[in-house]
């Protein structure tokens, strides 16, 4: 059960959502990331260098059990997802600039994964670990469910214009109903944590909730600094704030197989879906 989901549910849905989001795109979207490349570079940065280090910030000033502060390193390791695009695009914020840090970030964590939950370890539990992260399958998983399917949509955008705008009302339900089926999958399936506690889950909700307030705010305080618009703003705030919470499971579940470290990403995942709306809907509103 949980391969079939993970092999060919999981992807297959992440897919549908972001050929979604991509109707609402032209190639001009993604041309302006290139042509002016400011945004995407801030975002880069918050996400591999500000984020790590909010997350050794809220692990070393927690009582958690060094295990759980671990798991907090792990998820900020990990880059933004599916959920992160799917927030920004309800929100109409700048799905490409999103997509595009999912789609860069995925592959530089590939490099930064490793270093950072290594240095986590002999941080707070003074051990050593080698993770090596499948290369070729992950360059392979971020084309076909992020790339592809994204570029499909400004496809169908200009090749069938009105049918795209008269998805956009409905897509705004389907799609995060469909991601919502994906995280119960995640979270329920392949999350493996049954020895865990209630008094676990909710002792680890300060500090992931800690992690992503602070997240977001950074991001869009540092966006704000760099003279960003609005819209790129709160995007970045997003995309720093919210991280792939699957891939941390599977990072702490399959290559470090701690089940604790897990739970981290479960309580993460289990709630950060409507925090950080909330956070984007109000620094969109007052900005």
């Amino acid at each position: 059960m949980d391969t079939l989901f993970s092999d060919y549910f999981l992807p297959v849905t992440l897919a549908v959502i972001t050929l979604g989001m991509g109707l609402s795109l032209t190639e001009k979207d993604f041309r302006n990331i290139i042509v002016q490349p400011k945004a995407i570079l801030t975002g880069i940065f918050s996400q591999i260098i500000i984020l790590p280090a909010i997350a050794f910030l809220v692990a070393s000033l927690s009582n958690l059990d060094p295990i759980f502060k671990v798991g907090l390193i792990v998820i900020a390791a990990c880059p933004g997802g599916a959920t992160s695009n799917l927030i920004t695009y309800i929100l109409t914020g700048n799905i490409a600039l999103s997509i595009s840090l999912t789609a860069v970030n995925s592959l530089i964590t590939l490099l930064t994964i490793p270093l950072i939950v290594s240095l986590g370890l002999e941080t707070f539990i003074h051990e050593s670990s080698e993770l090596h992260l499948p290369v070729w399958d992950t360059v392979i998983k971020i084309f076909l469910i992020t790339i592809v399917p994204a570029f499909a949509g400004t496809r169908i955008r200009k090749w069938k214009t009105d049918f795209a705008d008269r998805l956009e009302r409905p897509l705004k339900i389907i799609l995060p109903l469909l991601l919502l089926i994906v995280y119960m999958g995640v979270i329920f399936i392949n999350q493996g944590t049954e020895q865990a506690t209630r008094r676990d889950f909710i002792s680890l909700i300060p500090s992931t909730l800690s992690l992503n307030f602070a997240a977001m705010l950074s991001g869009w305080l540092i966006a704000r600094l760099m003279r960003l618009g609005k819209r790129n703003r709160f995007t970045i705030s997003i995309e720093v704030g919210l991280q792939n919470s699957a891939l941390a499971i599977f990072v702490s579940s399959f290559l470090l197989n701690n089940q604790s470290m897990a739970l981290v990403a479960v309580v993460y995942g289990s709630f950060t879906f409507f925090t950080t709306l909330l956070f984007g809907w109000i620094v969109k509103k007052i900005s």
